[in-house]
């Protein structure tokens, strides 16, 4: 009996395993399957008619506008205290030659396109997901269906791109917000040391940076867009609220930053 119940245990948790494996490869599936779809949709001149250009602009504002001020504001102030620790760091150790070059590695390739799409994914991508995914469930999409109108294009393109959209300005404003910062740090109210700081910066961003840091950017500006919508548009097996759709996609979305943030590093690094 108990060789036989030590069977059934173990059938089970293996029952269990898979399912639990199928279902993770269904979601991933789910959202390759949305993402191309939206890129489709995306590249499609029929997808931006009047009232689709409304809708995208809208949720561009809705995405980047409220937030743009303070995100800019405490970006400058993690700036300024990260890059006095570095600077002063560096100096007190005899490396001063090494001081622009770590703050831009640090704050430039590595933190601020991290902290721009966690920002807008807490600011907006997550909860426009979880908005989508009451949408769904009250039949709102339906009724759109039924009108003629699809639900991926006016619904769910509008966001991803708003997201997207939102990423990259905010990464690239708190870039050029800590390049300047950092000039100020190093060399002061000056423009003797421009020349220099020039050819340090174009230094660091070699052909073979420049794209990593590129394709990381976008990659998670595209995480961040895109996962939230997915997990509104598929049903989770007995947690069908609205907390556990926002959880599915920050779960998804940490761990695909942390896939992408890994092998920029190698290609930076190795």
């Amino acid at each position: 009996m108990r060789a036989m119940s030590a069977g059934f245990s173990l059938y089970g948790w293996l029952a269990g395993l898979g399912q639990g494996l199928l279902r993770w490869l269904l979601g991933w599936w789910k959202v390759l399957f949305t993402g191309a779809q939206v890129a489709v949709l995306a590249f499609s001149p029929s997808s931006y008619g009047p009232e689709a250009r409304s809708a995208v602009l809208r949720h561009i504002w809705q995405a980047a506008g409220p937030g743009l001020p303070g995100f800019t504001t405490l970006m400058a102030l993690f700036n300024v205290v990260l890059i006095r620790i570095l600077v002063v760091t560096a100096f007190s150790y005899g490396l001063t030659q090494y001081a622009l070059d770590a703050v831009v590695r640090v704050l430039v390739l590595e933190l601020i396109p991290l902290i721009a799409a966690l920002f807008v994914a807490v600011e907006y991508t997550i909860p426009g997901g979880s908005e989508l995914y009451k949408l769904r469930r009250g039949g709102a999409l339906e009724a759109l269906r039924a009108r003629g109108c699809e639900p991926l294009s006016h619904e769910v393109l509008p966001r991803v791109l708003a997201g997207m959209f939102a990423v990259l300005l905010l990464a690239l404003l708190s870039c050029l917000i800590s390049l300047l910062l950092a000039y100020v740090a190093v060399h002061g109210f000056t423009l003797a040391g421009l020349p220099s700081y020039n050819h340090a910066v174009g230094t660091i961003f070699n052909p073979v940076v420049s794209m990593i840091f590129s394709m990381k950017t976008l990659l998670f500006a595209l995480a961040v867009a895109l996962l939230p919508v997915a997990n509104a548009l598929r049903d989770i097996p007995h947690r069908g609220s609205r907390t556990s759709v926002e959880l599915q996609g920050l779960v998804q979305m940490s761990v695909l930053m942390l896939v992408i943030e890994v092998a920029s590093l190698i290609g930076n690094y190795y």
